[in-house]
C-alpha cells in the first residue's frame, strides 16, 4: 500500500516561492493561472503488516503526517492511500 501525502502552506501564510512562480508565468505570457501555491510531496510505502488493515493504515499515515511531516503552525496536509 502506498500513501501519497501532500503538504502545503496554510492559505494565511505568504507563499513567496509560489508568488515568484506565478509572477514568472505571467511574465512569460502563460495565461489562465490565477495563483500558485508550492508545497511538498511524500510517498510512503507501507509494509504488509500496516497495509493489512486500511483503517489502521489511514490512522498511522495521519499520525506520521501530523507529527513528523508537517509544521502545524504554518502548514496543512492531505493524503490518499492506494493499494
Amino acid at each position: 500500500m502506498k500513501a501519497h501525502v501532500y503538504v502545503t502552506l496554510k492559505r494565511t501564510v505568504l507563499d513567496a516561492q509560489g508568488q515568484t512562480v506565478a509572477d514568472a508565468l505571467r511574465r512569460m505570457n502563460y495565461k489562465g493561472v490565477a495563483d500558485v501555491r508550492q508545497g511538498k510531496y511524500f510517498l510512503l510505502t507501507l509494509d504488509a503488516t500496516a497495509a493489512a488493515d486500511p483503517t489502521a493504515a489511514e490512522a498511522e499515515v495521519n499520525r506520521i503526517a501530523r507529527e513528523i511531516l508537517v509544521n502545524p503552525v504554518i502548514e496543512e496536509y492531505s493524503f490518499r492511500l492506494e493499494p
